[in-house]
């Protein structure tokens, strides 16, 4: 007797890095990149550097529960971040079709990005893993959101001056950008 198995998440916990590139350190200048944004157009970091301090967090995949705590956090201390002179950029391995249905789903007001193959994680030396897929449900239609490659979840800050100021490795999702504002908050007046 033959039997099937279908399994509509998957999820990979070995994360290594793609390539020996080492994770960047407080202090190290932040790489310039550029990536397909969730509505389709392309986000340049050159726009916002030495103008606003920029948040960029790397988080695993669009729609799942960790994830969906950490944008949603997001999404609700947009007025805070940008009082305090902050732009935010959620960055996965997602395609831009799944980052739009997260962002539809959860009325995201925020730039997600999508980094398809990890070259993003891999100038900021965060470690990637295996892709997977799930399936979720977006206006009343099911989608299976599939991506090649998953990336741990950190946070960075970049500074006016284009350095990076701030480095999380151990982010608790729902807590994210009250870390990031009491950091902001923190810093000398310039």
């Amino acid at each position: 007797m033959k039997t099937k198995f279908a399994a509509s998440v998957i999820f990979v916990f070995a994360f290594l890095p793609i390539s020996g590139q080492q994770p960047l350190k407080v202090g190290d200048k932040a790489p310039e990149f550029q990536a397909t944004a969730d509505d389709g157009s392309n986000w340049n970091i050159k726009k916002f550097l030495g103008k606003e301090y920029i948040v960029v967090y790397f988080y695993p995949s669009a729609m799942s529960s960790g994830c969906t705590k950490q944008a949603c956090s997001y999404r609700d201390h947009r007025d805070y971040l940008k009082e305090a002179g902050i732009v935010v950029v959620g960055i996965s391995g997602d395609k831009p079709e799944n980052l739009r249905l997260f962002k539809q789903a959860d009325n995201l007001n925020y730039t997600l990005l999508a980094d398809e193959k990890g070259e993003i994680a891999e100038k900021f030396g965060v470690p990637v893993s295996q892709g997977g897929s799930m399936k979720s449900t977006v206006g009343g239609k099911e989608h299976e959101l599939v991506r090649a490659v998953t990336e741990k979840r950190w946070t960075f800050i970049i500074g006016k001056d284009g350095k990076i100021i701030y480095k999380n490795e151990s982010v608790t999702p729902e807590k994210d950008p009250e870390d990031v504002l009491a950091f902001i908050k923190s810093q000398p007046s310039k």
